[in-house]
């Protein structure tokens, strides 16, 4: 009865798991179906805010109705940028950087969709953009209506730009910008006061962009604002408590950059080195979002003039090029990468990684081969762990007897089983010892898949095209004959049923003594097979690749430890004597009422 009831749990447990995933997936991470309008900034989250940050939107309308892009970067007033790996456009009402498509990266798998659109304008379905500007007092100052001249036609490595305005009562504002070979903009802001009179001016940077589209934000991997303040990076707040919350202030000290990160995509400030802004995380209304840098206030007295100089990223998380930023002073620049406690595993696997599709050329060829190597090195670690098995199972029966001799003596029972382990040679703990090592080096591959942007759109063989996206060949929908996209948890394509083929057969190949734990094990490779379905192909390559390997190994390590096998064996049939002989006596007690 207890078993029929315990298996009973096991099938339910299962059903809910696989029936409640994707709407738990639906509700704790809800995606915007219709693009998202620009809305007036929340009120409340503006009163909340740091002296002066209120003032940075002065001027600002949010646009009456969404913007067609096409329509908003067809404006004169705009000033081109072309460098090696950006293209896009300045506009110079209100200073913003708006306009920024990364040439290596495209926006699908499609070889003519065009370059991934990381910046958008105001109002767009999109919008994410970068502004540079002053507030203060005493002064004229620009705001997000004015109207800067440019003193050049376009913004690349060679030929920097300046944006200049005249307030007519004695204060020019200029902003010089200027662009490396990869995606850094400087913008170098200098405020002069040619006036009878001091002024007082805070310089301002900020980036805001809507949670539209945004990647997922999950444990595995931030999603959302993010930046690194005194000894610390920190991944959060996440949208959502942004939004509830109205402003979060970092409180881990001096800001090194400050930013939004999806998986692949990073836009961040980088404030002056040696000054000490003030920045924050705010709302600006349920689905657009805003990072700020505020300098602090300088009076500039008259003939006088202050400088502040930021960075601003916006581009690609590529590992070694946001180490090369950090080599260069930006402190912490490689942690946007969300890598968790493993990096120190992560960062040499994900260069292996990239060595050998350097190497062969095929990114699916190369995660196999990663995970061979991987597995190849654990091998003597997890042949260790066998061996100590092996050891264990060959006491039992020496084990058994001291636990029926002292039942009653705990305290003699433990250390009569000391002893035991003392003259036998054996470790009880040496065969966990194995496993728990492999942990931390598998999860780092796993998680390395996960973050590698060199996996996007990478295609694999045949019906595969882009290694980062679900399996597109799906069963329901006849591999794509049939004109319907099955929900996720029911997208089972050709990898997924893989994945749960070479699982239960991994599962067989346990010594598994007690019935339900068998059918727990027969059950759960084909409800993991409805649960990882929507996950990357690459991802399950590497799944299946791992499972492959420890088939193999498993059938190698039993036939170096029969023992093993055999000693399951026994201890089955024992049980299953045992139950035969409960269930005569219970019909002869029954025959005897």
């Amino acid at each position: 009865m207890d078993n029929n009831r315990n298996l009973l749990f096991a099938v339910v447990l299962c059903a809910v798991l696989l029936i409640g995933w994707d709407a738990g997936v639906k509700y704790l991470y809800p995606q915007p179906e219709t693009p998202v309008e620009a809305v007036e900034p929340d009120a409340a989250a503006a009163t909340a805010t740091a002296p002066g940050a209120e003032a940075i939107d002065r001027g600002a309308a949010a646009p009456a109705g969404p913007v067609d892009l096409a329509e908003a970067l067809a404006s004169e007033q705009r000033v081109r940028i072309d460098a090696p790996r950006v293209e896009g456009s300045i506009n110079l009402i209100g200073a913003r950087i708006d306009d920024i498509e990364l040439k290596d990266h495209r926006a699908t798998v499609d070889e003519d969709s065009g370059p991934v659109q990381l910046f958008a304008p105001q109002g767009t379905a999109g919008q994410h953009f970068a502004q540079f500007g002053w507030v203060g007092e005493g002064a004229a100052l620009p705001d997000a209506k004015t109207v800067w001249q440019a003193d050049g036609e376009a913004l690349t490595p060679q030929t920097p730009v300046t944006l200049a305005y005249d307030n007519g009562e004695g204060q020019q504002f200029r902003i010089k910008l200027s662009i490396d070979e990869n995606y850094m903009i400087v913008a170098e802001q200098t405020a002069a006061n040619t006036g009878s009179g001091p002024i007082v001016a805070r310089p301002f940077a900020t980036v805001t962009r809507t949670n539209a589209g945004a990647s997922l934000d999950t444990w595995l991997a931030h999603s959302g604002p993010m930046g690194a303040f005194g000894d610390s990076a920190e991944y959060g707040p996440d949208y959502d408590d942004l939004a509830e919350e109205g402003v979060a202030n970092p409180e881990g000290g001096r800001t090194h950059w400050i930013g939004f990160s999806d998986i692949y995509w990073l836009s961040a400030l980088v404030p002056q080195a040696g000054s000490d802004p003030q920045s924050a995380f705010r709302a600006m209304s349920d689905s657009v979002f805003r990072a700020d840098v505020i300098y602090q206030p300088a009076t500039i007295g008259a003939g006088r003039q202050v400088t502040r100089t930021t960075q601003l990223f916006a581009g690609a998380k590529e590992s070694q090029l946001l180490d090369a930023y950090e080599d260069t002073g930006i402190e912490k620049f490689g942690l946007a990468i969300d890598w968790g406690w493993f990096r120190w595993f992560e960062k040499p696997l994900l260069w292996l990684l990239r060595s050998i599709f350097e190497l062969v050329g095929n990114f699916g060829v190369a995660i196999i081969l990663l995970t061979v190597i991987v597995r190849g090195l654990m091998f003597p670690i997890a042949q260790k762990g066998f061996a100590s098995m092996a050891a264990m199972k060959a006491i039992q029966p020496k084990m058994k007897v001291i636990q029926d001799r002292y039942k009653d003596d705990k305290p003699k029972q433990q250390q009569e089983m000391s002893k035991l382990f003392k003259d036998e040679g054996v470790n009880p703990l040496a065969g966990c010892l194995p496993m728990l090592l492999q942990i931390p080096v598998f999860f780092a591959l796993y998680k390395v898949l996960i973050l590698a942007i060199e996996m996007r759109h990478q295609p694999f063989i045949l019906w595969i095209k882009d290694l980062s996206a679900p399996d597109p060949a799906m069963i329901l929908n006849l591999f794509g004959l049939l004109p319907f996209t099955p929900p996720s948890f029911l997208g089972i394509g050709v990898l997924a049923v893989l994945l749960g083929f070479t699982m239960w057969l991994t599962f067989q190949m346990n010594p598994v003594t007690d019935p339900v734990q068998r059918q727990i094990f027969n059950i759960m490779p084909w409800v993991l097979m409805f649960v990882m379905a929507p996950f990357a192909a690459g991802l399950l390559i590497y799944w299946n690749t791992s499972n492959i390997l420890t088939l193999a190994q498993q059938k190698y390590l039993y036939s170096k430890h029969p023992q093993l096998k055999a000693a399951a064996e026994k201890e089955r049939l024992e049980k299953e004597r045992d139950k035969a002989k409960a269930k005569e006596a219970a019909d002869a007690g029954e025959k005897g009422a």
